[in-house]
């Protein structure tokens, strides 16, 4: 079989969806993908699409991939996570196997690096068909750039003969808001200009939703009238992964969404940055696919050439490791110091990651995988989610962890639409919970099955009922991996004062090390690190209690915790003593707490014994 990775996992959904168009076979045959929770492959399947992430999950359980004669590592120029890992995996493992043959493509790279990682391998060029991209900077740096592209585009649908316009934002929100400005804005102008269609694309963006994109532009409203346009509001997925054709315009406003991490305070968060010259190059060539064309870049010339990094930042220098570890211990790489990385990522923030697992029992002191680190390897999750999981039925409370860990693995569940906001806040409430967030995602996703799935329920409700559908599939799979390891479903009594307090202290099992504590100040302060946050406004508590655990810390204006429930401070020395050890330990408000905890929880113990 030969396997194809690619980073994204729209790309290798519409890519191998293309390539079964192409060959006339039936997806899921001879053609398939596999992306985490949808495997769409069967036993006929001799070419496979899948994630980067998909493949190092294949490996733990097929060290030597042994299914595989022909693997390509596609779009290796993005350096995830993932491919980085299997560039030093896949090099073990062509010593062991000398059958196999790997591939590695990309569109921009430092060619000589690669060739000397994989110990001088040929490489082999092929030139695009690329046609002339003339490229326009701006004069003065642009202070709003959603603003500046808006008016771009508005620009060129006005001035410039026809062709499709391609517009590089940076997520969801921002391109939703640029879709209706564009939209109002060509429509005020009436006919003395051509139709647009303004599609929108994000990864989080239905299947049937990605496809409008390969739509044709409108026709002219009138005979001889002017001439239709698409208008394409992209992420930077536009930008290697998928190729739009009839593009003649791209606007490109030079950031994009980054993962960044800080190991000093343990914090993993996207930040909007600005993009590597390598990216403004492949965006300027997505206008030159069909005919010339012509590229907006938002900023100065000086700027490009001052400010500009030439290649983006491999991903494993600036992300938390704590899952690429526990993935290599499974793996049987113990030596991680001499691991073959090709950017060996910082020491510290190895540490912080071995640290981590530690705390969660997944390795021994000795850094050594224990039984319940190789349990938790098992689930395609964050490794304080998988603990969670796999401890659950020690509070009685499984079925419930499992659907709150779907409920976290899909994209937001309530929708928030700009003309009914009030309506959509309403909805929202009447799921509230008043002990936090997570129980209210639990609310959602049992009103949701006592309504048959419904998705006019789901409508009515202001809830995504394609991310319900989605949490329903995760969950299931979810199960069929807990019942692989004879891991107990079961709840709680529902009547029982225990029900709620179980789930909650599950979860603390899983996150205690995501605790913040409530300040005599007013403001939360996070456990240990001491960094000041807020509650994330989206949050569904009436009240500010002294201990919440979080699910995410989000960086924008301020920093905000977001998905936060409410917990009791003597459930910390009860669930994490070893965390919670005041041996090591700042000195904080959360201390003299803890210490008063535990001197009662003594007194208390010295009563029983007389």
């Amino acid at each position: 079989m030969v396997a194809c990775t690619q980073p994204r996992r729209v790309a290798a959904m519409s890519v191998s969806r293309r390539v079964a168009e192409e060959m006339d076979v039936t997806i899921g045959e001879e053609v398939g993908y596999s992306i985490r929770f949808e495997d769409c492959s069967s036993h006929k399947t001799v070419l496979k699409y899948l994630t980067d992430g998909m493949l190092l999950r294949e490996a733990m359980a097929d060290p030597l991939l042994e299914r595989y004669k022909v693997i390509v590592l596609d779009e290796a120029h993005e350096r995830t996570l993932a491919t980085d890992v299997l560039f030093g995996l896949l090099k073990e493992v062509l010593k062991n196997r000398p059958d196999l043959k790997l591939v590695v493509m990309s569109a921009t790279l430092e060619a000589e690096k690669f060739q000397t990682y994989f110990s001088g391998a040929p490489l082999m060029k092929v030139p695009g068909r690329l046609h002339p991209v003339e490229i326009f900077y701006t004069q003065e740096p642009e202070r709003d750039y959603l603003e500046a592209a808006i008016r771009t585009v508005v620009q060129i649908h006005m001035c410039e003969p026809a062709g499709d316009i391609l517009v590089f934002l940076t997520g969801e929100e921002e391109i939703e808001d640029a879709c209706r400005k564009i939209n109002k804005e060509i429509n005020n102008m009436g006919d003395q200009v051509g139709p647009v269609k303004v599609v929108p694309l994000y990864s989080t963006l239905p299947p049937a939703m990605q496809q409008k994109i390969f739509e044709p532009a409108p026709a002219p409203s009138r005979e001889g009238g002017p001439a239709g346009r698409k208008i394409v509001v992209s992420t930077n997925i536009a930008e290697t992964s998928l190729t739009i054709d009839g593009i003649v315009y791209v606007i490109d406003p030079g950031f994009s969404k980054q993962k960044v991490y800080n190991p000093r305070i343990r914090v993993e968060s996207l930040l909007v940055s600005p993009i590597s010259k390598a990216s403004a190059h492949q965006r300027a060539g997505r206008a030159g696919r069909t005919q010339p064309g012509k590229c907006f870049r938002l900023y100065t010339e000086k700027s490009f050439n001052d400010d500009l990094q030439p290649q983006t930042y491999p991903e494993i220098l600036r992300s938390n490791l704590a899952n690429t570890v526990l993935t290599l211990k499974k793996l049987g790489i113990d030596d991680l110091v001499h691991f073959d990385f090709m950017d060996p990522p910082a020491p510290e923030t190895l540490m912080r990651a071995l640290e981590v697992l530690n705390y969660l029992g997944a390795l021994d002191d000795d850094g050594n995988l224990t039984p319940l680190g190789e349990t938790m390897s098992e689930f395609p999750l964050d490794p304080q989610m998988s603990k969670m999981l796999v401890i659950s039925p020690k509070y009685n409370c499984s079925n419930e962890i499992l659907s709150i860990s779907a409920m976290l693995s899909v994209p937001n569940c309530f929708l928030r639409p700009r003309e009914a906001q009030k309506a959509a806040d309403e909805a929202k409430a009447r799921f509230g919970h008043i002990d936090g967030d997570h129980l209210t995602l639990l609310n959602v996703y049992h009103a949701y099955k006592q309504n048959n799935e419904d998705p006019q329920w789901c409508y009515e409700n202001f809830i995504n009922a394609r991310a319900l559908k989605s949490a329903d599939n995760v969950r299931q799979q979810l199960v069929r991996i807990m019942t692989r390891f004879n891991l107990k479903m079961c709840s709680t009594d529902f009547n029982s004062r225990e029900y709620y307090v179980n789930i909650r202290k599950a979860m603390l099992a899983g996150y205690f090390m995501q605790v913040a504590h409530l300040e005599r100040t007013g403001h939360y302060l996070t456990v240990k690190d001491n960094q000041v946050v807020h509650l994330h406004p989206s949050n569904c508590l009436d009240h500010k209690p002294e201990w919440v655990i979080y699910n995410e810390y989000v960086l924008t204006t301020r920093n905000f915790i977001r998905t936060v429930t409410d917990i009791r401070g003597d459930w910390l020395i009860d669930v994490a003593p070893h965390y919670y050890d005041l041996g090591n330990f700042p000195s904080c408000e959360a201390k003299r707490v803890l210490e008063r905890l535990y001197n009662k929880r003594e007194r208390e113990r010295a009563a029983n014994r007389n």
